[in-house]
């Protein structure tokens, strides 16, 4: 399977790392376009091809990942369109806010059917084969379902969605996962107020952390059922708990998630 990646910034860069790790395909199998030479000297090293000419990497995949800020999807879109074979290729648009609407416009073809495309929205940790994915078919068939399915599999969690929610995915996950790491910085922060180094503090914390999710996904438990197993009565970590409460920690994720839903 070939698979083409337009665009390796920070989340193209990303995906690129993810396919490198997984055994969806070969190394040599993978095609990255970006402008820096920089970058794609960098994966030119790992044994990917490489081109800075967009037409390049859009012609020579069955599967092609444009991934590039929403403000020039469609100048990328409109300049590969006639290198794009829309009866053998998968197309693949990771940009937040981009409607399937708009790159069904874009890619029009005269008395030629829509290629079969996707809106996908991973986050960061695609390069560790730890993302959380959301996938929407906007144009395909059961088969292409399956395979972008298979490839964003192979790269951590995946879930399809329809596109009304996948804003609300891209905040929870996406944005999420820099949520998350800001309780981290905050947690860390704390760590080093009540003594300890502050690199012992963020490996404590990171470990807490990964214990917590581990847990869950183990036990499929609630986490307000979790939380009551280590919340004694009159202890330490009721105490603690009410106190952030206190302070608005619930409703500040939540609002939050909906400050970040909102500006979409």
């Amino acid at each position: 399977m070939k698979v083409s990646v337009i665009g390796a910034g920070a989340m193209g860069g990303a995906i690129v790392e993810g396919l490198l790790k997984s055994d969806f395909a070969k190394n040599s199998d993978i095609t990255v376009a970006d402008p820096s030479q920089k970058v794609i000297d960098h994966f030119a090293e790992a044994g990917v091809s490489v081109t800075t000419d967009n037409s390049i990497a859009a012609e020579s995949a069955d599967i092609v990942n444009v991934v590039v800020k929403p403000w020039l999807v469609e100048k990328v879109l409109r300049d590969i369109k006639n290198s794009l074979n829309y009866k053998k290729q998968v197309l693949v648009v990771v940009a937040a806010g981009v409607a399937s609407a708009n790159i069904k416009e874009w890619l029009a073809k005269d008395g030629e059917e829509m290629i079969p495309f996707f809106l996908v929205i991973p986050n960061i940790a695609i390069a560790l084969l730890s993302s959380m994915t959301f996938i929407v078919p906007a144009n395909a068939k059961p088969e292409n379902i399956a395979l972008i399915k298979e490839m964003y599999g192979s790269m951590g969690e995946v879930l399809v969605v329809d596109e009304q929610h996948l804003a609300a995915g891209t905040t929870l996950a996406s944005c999420g996962i820099a949520y998350a790491m800001r309780y981290v910085r905050a947690a860390s922060e704390g760590g080093v107020e009540i003594g300890f180094k502050a690199d012992d503090a963020k490996n404590i914390v990171l470990q807490t952390i990964k214990g917590a999710v581990e847990l869950l996904q183990a036990t499929g438990e609630h986490p307000e059922a979790a939380i009551d197993k280590v919340t004694t009565p009159g202890g330490v970590t009721i105490r603690g708990l009410n106190e952030m409460e206190h302070a608005g920690f619930t409703s500040a994720v939540i609002r939050g998630l909906k400050a970040g839903l909102s500006s979409k």
